[in-house]
């Protein structure tokens, strides 16, 4: 399939989502959930298709997108703990890898854990935080990949372990602080957003 055809919408829908996640994820969240939730259940159909004709292969993908959308919406609790569970392995990869190697199994699935009963409590911030850097991080590899950045480009099809968090930040260290210096952006411009709107829900009642 030509470049055309595939990375560059693609890309688009990286960097327009990725911007609507960033600054405005917490008022859309329920939509976004369905977004990420059918581009998560498309990409995971896609795996099965095997030698499927084209149009099969379309129904099996954009049938499992559905199924992945309704999934995130009907748990919308769970998607807040999964999203939270998300934030704990990724603070792991962050602040803690052993010189030998990926960190201990135990160690991410007790940070999934914290994760996951600090988004449930604190749904607010956690959506807000997660939003933003999750946001900021799909607009940075759309608008890369425009550019014709080769691991963004890859992370359109579906290859995101060239990229940081996933891969080593060697070599990436313009991408970390970018993404870090949009998300952090992003979040506190959603934070002002929420708390002046509970400020005006307050004055209302």
């Amino acid at each position: 399939m030509p470049f055309a055809a595939l990375h560059v919408p693609a890309a688009f829908i990286l960097l327009a989502t990725g911007l609507l996640a960033c600054f405005q994820g917490y008022r859309l969240f329920r939509w976004l959930l369905a977004i990420y939730g059918f581009a998560g259940g498309a990409f995971l159909a896609a795996q099965f298709v095997g030698d499927l004709g084209q149009w099969a292969s379309i129904g099996v993908m954009v049938a499992g997108g559905l199924l992945g959308a309704m999934l995130l919406l009907v748990v919308y609790l769970a998607g807040v703990a999964v999203l939270g569970a998300g934030l704990g392995a990724l603070a792991v990869s962050l602040f803690w890898t052993p010189e030998a190697g990926d960190a201990e199994l135990w160690v991410i699935i007790g940070a999934c854990l914290v994760g996951a009963v600090a988004a449930v409590t604190l749904q607010r911030y956690v959506i807000i935080v997660s939003t933003s850097f999750g946001g900021a991080w799909t607009a940075l590899v759309g608008a890369l990949a425009l550019g014709g950045h080769t691991e963004a480009l890859a992370a359109t099809t579906g290859d995101l372990w060239q990229l940081y968090p996933m891969a080593p930040a060697d070599g990436q260290v313009a991408f970390a602080l970018g993404w870090f210096g949009l998300g952090l952006a992003a979040a506190l411009v959603q934070l002002r957003g929420s708390s002046a709107a509970r400020r005006e829900d307050d004055d209302d009642d």
